[in-house]
């Protein structure tokens, strides 16, 4: 295929807005080659509703054949030297945070979130790239006390081969980059599956992997439909793990499916986080960190607040400010870097107008919001529910949306038993300056994450994962490259 017609269906508006055009690609990548398929599928805007590409859609033959690629460079991959796969993902590394401002505007062309919030996801999702090229060069080799006469023994940690890698579409890089770096230190070679709606960041940071010198078959990705492309791994022996990021509905599906092969698993489902306060909390902080954990990302994220419970002595004065607050939130296209962009689709505005139609038919008070925006079909406007009732389905569902529901509670045991009463456990925020408090209710909260004070808690370096149905392993730290390793017992004579 010709250079113009690649740039066409990549689309020609967007590629003028960026200073590399050449990060804006259509095809699959695969085994190092630009690949375009039998069939393509339209990016839209979620702001606009207009086209921003036209992208390769491929399919199972094709995700039999990165996996060909990916198994073949496993073999040179996984014995080169811990500081070789370092420097490697130090030079993608690099190319990213050169290229952050263009690798922004094509996550917001494409996922719709504020300018300034798709700079910090780059910022993000490079730091991966850092912090991995750093863990490379640290291989977990341990000496064991033997238990058998005239013997030495060691564990080793050993990379399980191709990775399969499927990321959704709310943060379209820093999904990749959190398991691909942890995936490419440990020795593993991937294959990547990106969310349909979003698949030009993934292929643009394929572009960077290719330019950093990243070889043929390392990094592989792979746009289309997901249960054709997916599907075809999951059923695939050679693929030895598999990293989802999404849904607990189809979390279940894949942890299913991956039984026959016995893959390894790392699953980052589904959240429905508490956001509690007590009436020691600094009221001021409380609601600014509401703010940040409701509506960042316009509430699509797993770790946004959904339940606000408020201890009665603070209830007044917090839904008051909170109201300010949110009134204040501006609404707008990504590329105007307003507080809050559009959602991803109809399907996510829907779920916002059914659950504040229930929310209000079961008592409820909407203080702020509570319909859509005339800026277009996929904007909600910011929304504060109050009084809702713990039996209204977003007290029960996560919304993923820009809805708060806030409640009043009288006693701590009360709180606690209400944050717990749910299937999902992946992140919850306390607001109390007790010291004793703060240790009594984190250790009860039964959530993977507890941020005290405080929204902001992810990062490179933290263990980042869920209890109960938000899923299962750990992304980030020594345990997100451990994730894709198994373990291997030797024992020696040394007589």
């Amino acid at each position: 295929m010709g250079r113009s017609a690649v740039k066409a269906r990549a689309g020609e508006g967007l590629a003028r807005q960026l200073q590399d055009p050449g990060l804006l690609r259509a095809e699959g990548f695969i085994g190092g080659v630009w690949q375009d398929g039998a069939a393509r599928f339209a990016v839209t805007d979620p702001a606009s509703g207009a086209e921003v590409a036209q992208v390769a859609r491929l399919d199972a033959a094709a995700a039999r054949a990165a996996v060909d690629a990916a198994e073949s460079a496993f073999a040179e991959w996984s014995l080169a030297l811990p500081q070789e796969r370092g420097a490697a993902l130090r030079r993608w590394f690099d190319l990213m945070v050169a290229a952050r401002e263009d690798l922004a505007r094509i996550m917001v062309a494409e996922q719709g979130k504020p300018l300034s919030e798709a700079r910090g996801e780059i910022d993000y999702a490079a730091s991966f790239l850092e912090f991995y090229a750093e863990e490379a060069k640290r291989p977990d080799i341990r000496g064991v006390t033997s238990h058998l006469p005239d013997a030495e023994v060691e564990v080793w940690r050993e990379p399980v081969g191709v990775a399969a890698l499927v990321t959704p579409w709310n943060f379209p890089s820093a999904m990749i980059t959190r398991k691909a770096a942890a995936a490419l230190a440990a020795g593993c070679t991937c294959v990547v599956h990106p969310s349909a709606e979003t698949p030009l960041s993934a292929l643009a940071l394929a572009v960077l992997a290719e330019r950093a010198g990243l070889a043929p078959g390392l990094f592989n990705v792979l746009p289309g439909d997901a249960p054709e492309i997916v599907g075809a791994w999951v059923a695939d022996t050679r693929v030895r793990a598999l990293s989802f990021t999404g849904s607990t509905e189809v979390g279940r599906l894949l942890y299913r499916q991956s039984a026959d092969t016995v893959k390894k698993l790392v699953l980052e489902l589904g959240g429905h986080a508490p956001f509690i306060v007590f009436d020691d909390a600094d009221l001021d902080q409380a609601v600014e960190e509401a703010v940040k954990a409701k509506f960042a990302t316009t509430g699509q994220d797993c770790l946004g607040a959904n339940r606000f419970f408020i201890q009665r002595g603070q209830y007044a004065a917090f839904c008051e400010r909170f109201a300010e607050k949110v009134a204040a939130l501006t609404l707008g296209p990504g590329m105007e870097d307003c507080d809050l962009g559009p959602l991803m689709n109809e399907a996510a505005v829907a779920k916002q107008e059914s659950h504040v139609a229930d929310a209000i038919a079961r008592g409820a008070r909407c203080l702020v919001g509570g319909a859509r925006s005339p800026l277009g079909p996929l904007f909600y406007k910011p929304t504060l529910l109050v009084d809702v009732p713990r039996d209204a389905l977003i007290m029960r569902e996560e919304t993923f949306g820009p809805v708060a529901a806030v409640a009043p509670f009288d006693t701590e045991d009360e709180v606690v038993a209400a944050a717990n009463g749910t299937e999902y456990g992946l992140v919850s925020y306390l607001h109390t300056m007790d010291p004793r408090r703060i240790y009594r209710v984190s250790r009860a909260l039964q959530f993977g994450m507890v941020a005290v004070n405080r929204t902001k808690v992810t990062g490179a370096p933290i263990p980042f994962g869920g209890f109960k149905q938000s899923g299962i392993g750990r992304e980030g730290a020594r345990w997100g490259l451990e994730a894709f390793t198994d373990i291997k017992y030797v024992c020696r004579d040394w007589r």
